[in-house]
């Protein structure tokens, strides 16, 4: 069975996948496990030198793979680039993470205790069309650093950077069968990861709606699992903030990648006393946002994904009120313009739930209470921005507000060096960052005796 992999800014073919069925599936499980035996025992330095071989390999075909990024998810050719560089860069930061994942020594009676980070095994790896380049990189790394094998599913929509990621790895020296790509449906080639028992993690990125199918799937053989799942943020504009600079740099704070990522603002709460200066000076900005061709250097916002996802988004706009809208392309493609929506009620369906789109809510507070409140009144807890100048505010809106990666004057969130992941069904565990590869380790403790 195969499957079309089609260019959302023309609706062109690039190309056609061969899709794995669950016997193929296994069996590749099969091999990966079989690896694993052998990938573990890799002396450490050994390890870390074939991870920065594979990024050297990464780095050398950067403009090819931002290319494929273009083609088949539809970036603009500016943030592909920079999606292969961030693979780039997470490789050599974990490949020196290898050699300083330390254990403990912890003072005891009567002898010497010691603890070891043993790799788990093999690592079902569930990436999603969004950021299929990233986040792929995001999930092996650092369990490969670890010392497990991964096998990989990317999205349907989105195979072929994470497909030539895995011949990168092969030119690199990475084993063949210690690190595995395998287009599928997710029906398929995801149940086969969370039924297997041999497959010791799940780490999936995407729905909250399949995260907790597949959490509960792994229960039933105690998998290890990281989810990052859905998003509701908001961006919290006070009075005292630069509202010239929180204006202008709002859009892209949601419209970035077409307002397709689980961290968009997509909640702009705007206090009060500043809201109508705010808006006037929002319109210039979000009307202003380049919206056409990725391929093209000067574009800032590419189409959405699939007809069927624009379908979807086009569908959150029915019977709402907008402020206004900026510009997107007519005829081929899946485009839409970046929209600005006045809700009725903070109970609307807009406000509430993901949209997944180049969609964005404007709603009133009143007081710093308030603001966290309506901030926290989501399911989802996973970004969020706090434009002020009052640095104590900022830093008590940013412990009141519950979500898990948060800036102040910025939206800035992901960064491979520091911790990323959400609070309530934004999902469960934490990527990136100086303690990643302890969630692919279990920690073994060791009492020696010297009495």
């Amino acid at each position: 069975m195969s499957t079309d992999v089609l260019n959302p800014a023309t609706e062109a073919v690039v190309a056609t996948v061969e899709q794995h069925t669950a016997e193929s599936t296994r069996d590749a499980i099969g091999r990966a496990a079989d690896a694993f035996t052998r990938w573990r025992l890799t002396d450490p330095a050994e390890r870390a030198e074939l991870l920065r071989a594979f990024a050297r390999a990464v780095d050398a075909d950067l403009e090819h793979l931002a290319q494929l990024e273009v083609a088949e998810a539809g970036h603009t050719i500016s943030n592909a680039r920079g999606e292969a560089a961030n693979v780039r860069d997470v490789l050599n930061y974990f490949a020196g993470g290898i050699e300083r994942h330390l254990g403990d020594q912890i003072p005891v009676a009567g002898g010497i205790d010691i603890t070891f980070n043993e790799p788990l095994g093999v690592v079902g790896i569930i990436v999603p069309w969004n950021f299929p380049m990233p986040i792929a990189g995001w999930g092996f790394a650092p369990a490969l650093a670890a010392g497990n094998t991964v096998v990989l599913k990317p999205a349907d929509l989105t195979p072929l950077t994470a497909m030539r990621l895995g011949e990168l790895a092969r030119e690199a020296g990475i084993p063949a069968d210690a690190f595995q790509v395998l287009p599928g449906r997710g029906s398929v080639v995801g149940q086969a990861f969370t039924d297997d028992e041999r497959v010791a993690k799940i780490v999936f990125t995407g729905s909250t709606e399949v995260g907790q199918q597949i959490m509960a799937d792994a229960a039933k053989t105690m998998k290890r699992t990281t989810l990052e799942l859905g998003g509701k943020s908001a961006n919290l504009v006070f009075a005292d903030a630069d509202l010239e600079r929180a204006a202008a740099t709002a859009p892209y704070g949601v419209f970035d990648n077409a307002g397709q990522d689980c961290c968009a603002r997509s909640r702009i709460l705007v206090q009060d006393t500043v809201f109508d200066r705010f808006m006037e000076l929002l319109e210039p900005a979000v009307t202003g946002v380049v919206v056409g061709d990725p391929a093209a250097e000067s574009s800032e916002m590419g189409p959405l994904i699939s007809a069927g996802h624009r379908e979807n988004v086009a569908g959150f706009l029915d019977g709402v009120d907008v402020a206004f809208r900026g510009q997107a392309p007519a005829g081929a493609g899946f485009w839409l313009a970046p929209t600005v929506v006045l809700p009725r009620t903070p109970h609307d369906r807009i406000v509430t739930d993901e949209v997944f789109g180049p969609v964005v809510t404007v709603q009133r507070f009143s007081t710093e209470a308030e603001a966290i409140a309506m901030a926290n009144d989501s399911v989802y807890g996973l970004s969020g921005s706090i434009w002020t100048r009052d640095i104590g505010r900022g830093l008590r809106v940013t412990r009141g507000v519950e979500s898990g990666a948060l800036s102040v004057n910025s939206h800035s969130a992901v960064r491979y060096n520091t911790p990323f992941g959400g609070f309530k069904r934004s999902g469960i565990g934490r990527e990136l960052g100086p303690h990643a590869m302890d969630s692919f380790t279990e920690t073994k403790n060791v009492f020696i005796s010297t009495d």
